[in-house]
């Protein structure tokens, strides 16, 4: 028999946004918990659901398998886990019922049991972990083998007597190397590089150096790991690095830490642990400007293979990142841009519309700095109102006919903003087809320079161009009319 079935509620296939970009990245979060739970003497297994499209699969496997404990637990260093999609929270309601019906214990730990507990006490969920969980997960399975109450556990919700007991939570693990490394071997890792093949993009794997982020941006939520922010050595990673490369050859990784290399010459002490090991990869990080212009952060970043950095530009507008307390300026946004530019490290913005008290001349900048500026890549999303941020409590008596989205790509209003869900979505488009128009533009003027050095790609760019500038321009012009009437 086994001790735990680890599990957890996203699956790819449903995010129709997210299956079509054939990206896809193996629980990170889950497998941690899941080696965790091992190296304490628990027999684990891994029923990974990003790959699939039907939970009710996991029946088979739990007849098969017959686990004592069920751990529906979330990748929490996946920020799609974070906007709690009412897709994968049914998923997980049907996940629960099918452990039930074969006497699992089942225990949830992810951001939307913890800012919704009763909804999945309410599913049948046994209890649900608050936070960080791997402590908690392990002091619970400890407790109900040795016959013991949980009362004084931290960070656990249940019920008791038909009364919801909520716990104190617990604080966050600080010393994060004495945690082992994911348990990789659970991992199908030829399923995914089949996937990532699909479009011939370069395989990569998740990594997290952190856990946690300090700054106060107050529409950002951190349900799990808080506003606190620890790092693992760079040993460490390096380390993890190593055995990544030894095991499946893989030599580029997507950094998942909300901010990467905060921790003062942690870049630095990583660029020489990489030269220690002889190790070449390349990697992908989120960051912010500020932080890319201390010192000669984007020095050790790019040598030490730093690919493509995605910051939270969020606006062109300094009153709306001001409303935001983003903590940044304009001016910083165009300076880290540039210089990673000279570096050859490709910049990517996250682009932020609909945020309260937004006006027309706030978009009208925004637009402006993305055709400046130019990024490598651009996301684009309209503001998300998520549980326990001041953005939330601002908008939280609007939402009252719908408070998640279905999937990453549903883009509704949530709230009552300058503008509806039509006019955002219209915009969403327009911004990405000016985007590609622009780099479009860039590629004639390199083709006309040397035509021998256009690849098949720019190619593309370049003959799409038409269909962009006659569609960006009908698109300004129902924009305009819709920003009038908001219809």
């Amino acid at each position: 028999m086994l001790d735990i079935l680890f599990s957890h509620s996203y699956y790819y296939p449903l995010d129709k946004k997210q299956w079509e970009n054939k990206t896809p990245y193996p629980p990170l979060g889950t497998t941690y918990a899941a080696s965790y739970l091992r190296a304490s003497g628990n027999s684990v297994s891994l029923f990974d659901t990003n790959l699939r499209s039907n939970p009710h699969a996991i029946e088979a496997t739990i007849k098969e398998q017959k686990p004592r404990f069920l751990a529906i637990y979330d990748d929490g260093f996946n920020y799609l886990t974070k906007m709690c999609l009412t897709t994968m929270r049914e998923a997980a309601f049907d996940m629960i019922a099918i452990g039930k019906k074969y006497n699992c214990t089942v225990i949830v730990c992810s951001s939307d049991s913890t800012d919704h507990y009763d909804k999945y006490l309410d599913a049948g969920a046994d209890y649900i972990i608050q936070g960080e969980g791997e402590v908690t997960l392990k002091e619970l399975i400890d407790h109900i083998k040795e016959g013991e109450a949980p009362t004084l556990i931290q960070g656990l919700v249940y019920r008791e007597q038909d009364a919801t007991r909520v716990n104190p939570k617990r604080a966050v693990f600080k010393e994060l190397d004495e945690f082992p490394m994911p348990a990789w071997d659970l991992v199908d890792v030829d399923a995914y590089k089949n996937v990532w093949a699909v479009k011939q993009k370069e395989f990569t794997l998740n990594i997290a150096t952190t856990r946690g982020c300090p700054f106060k941006c107050n529409w950002c939520a951190k349900p799990i790991y808080g506003n606190r922010y620890n790092s693992h050595s760079p040993k460490y990673i390096a380390d993890h690095i190593g055995y990544l490369k030894e095991q499946y050859g893989v030599t580029n990784f997507w950094m998942c830490d909300d901010i990467f290399g905060l921790k003062p010459n942690w870049v630095q002490e990583f660029n020489t642990e990489l030269k220690k090991r002889e190790l070449s990869i390349s990697y992908v990080i989120q960051s912010r400007v500020d932080l890319l212009l201390k010192e000669d952060t984007i020095d050790a970043l790019a040598e030490s293979g730093l690919k493509e950095v995605w910051v939270g530009a969020e606006s062109g507008s300094q009153k709306i990142l001001d409303a935001m307390d983003k903590g940044i300026t304009i001016e910083q946004i165009h300076k880290a841009t540039h210089l990673l530019k000279e570096k050859g490290v490709r910049v990517a913005f996250f682009i932020q519309f609909g945020y309260l008290d937004e006006t027309k001349e706030d978009i009208t900048k925004t637009i402006d700095m993305i055709r400046e500026l130019l990024p490598d890549n651009i996301g684009v999303s309209v503001s998300y109102p998520l549980p326990g941020t001041k953005f939330y409590d601002k908008v939280k008596d609007d939402l009252k006919l719908k408070a998640n989205w279905t999937d990453s790509d549903d883009l509704a209003m949530m709230f009552q903003g300058t503008f509806n869900s039509r006019y955002y979505k219209k915009l969403h488009r327009y911004v990405h087809k000016e985007f590609r128009k622009r780099h479009a533009v860039i590629n004639f003027k390199r083709f006309f320079k040397n035509p021998f050095s256009v690849s098949g790609r720019m190619l593309r760019s370049m003959l799409l161009y038409f269909y962009y500038l006659p569609s960006a321009f009908v698109d300004r012009i129902l924009l305009n009319k819709m920003s009038h009437t908001n219809a």
